[in-house]
């Protein structure tokens, strides 16, 4: 067998041609591990949410955080309702728990009803009826069946009680503020949507994207940004049933299950608050950690700049750095060059420590050469950002297949 003998060159960090790599020359082919090592979770534009307690540790205002991240925007005001999509409700219609003064609104004519309530009815349903109806119905727990109550000519919603219990196809049970809408998309499938007053949507957001237990002042620009990118978003969607959905492709929703008086306190200390651009909401965007640096982005307020607060003594950042490992067959798979002959970062962005982040890497292999960008290697490799390392690769453990990452 032919084993790997490994030379390990480091170049320039700033925007140049010079690369940092590792090169391989073959003699006798053996499993190997590499090691990347790298800096921040997410894109990196707009706010660094460890870099926001930082600055908080730090002594900063909700403002002055803002001012930061946002450079160049002023401050507005955002009232009214949003439409969030409740991506966890795949059953065909929406089924909520019976509870008093639960009411139902028919869309078509706006006319509400009170939902009669008894002993044994445990269950409300609007389910998908004919081309584009809906049908309402109860569940009998004694009987366990379903009892037609009224059908509808298009959609309806749930309103009433401060909170609704939705239940979800694996039994759990969630509740949210507001009314629970059901929507009729292509297909047999209704879309469950919550419908709620912006405030009262930011409390269930504002917990799942920040650690409760942060300072008041991270929390009030979380709170902010939170809800200018609600703002932003909803600007956009009018042609839309949904303004915005409930994971990490917008932003994390739990609804009232997941309040806590430490956020709903930011939220209240900023009511109404958000951040605009030519007095336009901005896409207030933020993640995790930035590495140490923020990165450039499509708008003039998202700057690449570098970021002192991403890493502040206190602020507990998990991403401040980072590593894990990659086995040569998952490095091979990744790259799609073949046999993996050289691997090298010929691009950064210059800004931050150790160079920023990854603008373009070179793999070279038996089958030929491909150049990626930084985020296209975070994506095939699962990375946590574009800001990474290679370190030359060593034997690898007998058995060794998956991703070892270290915390």
């Amino acid at each position: 067998m032919r084993r790997l003998i490994v030379a390990f060159v480091i170049g320039s960090t700033v925007l140049s041609g010079t690369a940092e790599a590792w090169v391989a020359a073959p003699e006798e082919e053996q499993a190997t591990t590499t090691t990347i090592s790298g800096r921040g979770f997410g894109h990196g534009r707009g706010m660094s949410q460890y870099g926001a307690q930082g600055a908080a540790i730090a002594g900063r205002n909700a403002k002055t955080i803002l001012d930061f991240y946002y450079p160049g925007t002023t401050v507005g005001k955002a009232t009214g309702s949003i439409r969030i999509r409740i991506t966890a409700d795949t059953t065909d219609g929406i089924r909520v728990v019976a509870a008093n003064r639960l009411r139902l609104r028919d869309l078509t004519t706006g006319r509400l009803y009170t939902l009669p309530t008894a002993s044994t009815r445990n269950q409300w349903s609007i389910d998908p009826y004919g081309e584009h109806g809906a049908r309402v119905r109860s569940y009998d727990a004694r009987k366990r069946t379903w009892t037609l109550w009224k059908t509808l000519t298009g959609m309806g919603q749930f309103e009433g009680p401060t909170v609704i219990s939705l239940i979800l196809p694996s039994g759990a049970v969630v509740r949210y503020r507001g009314a629970l809408r059901a929507s009729d998309v292509a297909g047999a499938h209704l879309d469950t949507i919550n419908v709620l007053p912006l405030e009262s949507y930011l409390r269930g957001v504002v917990p799942r994207e920040a650690l409760v237990s942060w300072r008041p002042a991270a929390l009030q620009a979380q709170a902010v940004a939170a809800r200018t990118y609600s703002a932003y978003h909803r600007r956009r969607a009018t042609a839309r049933v949904y303004d915005l959905c409930d994971t990490t492709s917008c932003q994390v929703y739990g609804g009232f299950n997941s309040e806590h008086t430490a956020t709903n306190a930011a939220i209240a200390a900023t009511a109404g608050q958000i951040r605009l651009y030519r007095n336009a909401p901005i896409i207030a965007e933020f993640s995790s950690s930035n590495g140490g640096a923020t990165a450039k982005g499509a708008t003039p307020y998202q700057l690449m700049k570098v970021d002192g607060w991403d890493a502040y003594p206190g602020n507990k950042n998990p991403h401040a750095s980072w590593s894990l490992s990659k086995t040569s067959a998952q490095l091979e798979a990744a790259f799609g060059v073949g046999s993996l002959r050289s691997l090298r970062v010929t691009r950064r962005t210059g800004v931050g420590p150790a160079g920023g982040r990854v603008l373009a890497v070179e793999a070279v292999g038996s089958r030929g050469q491909r150049t990626f960008t930084g985020d296209q290697v975070r994506s095939r490799l699962g990375l946590r950002s574009a800001w990474f390392a290679f370190a030359p690769p060593q034997p690898a453990p007998v058995g060794i297949s998956t991703i070892q990452e270290t915390r």
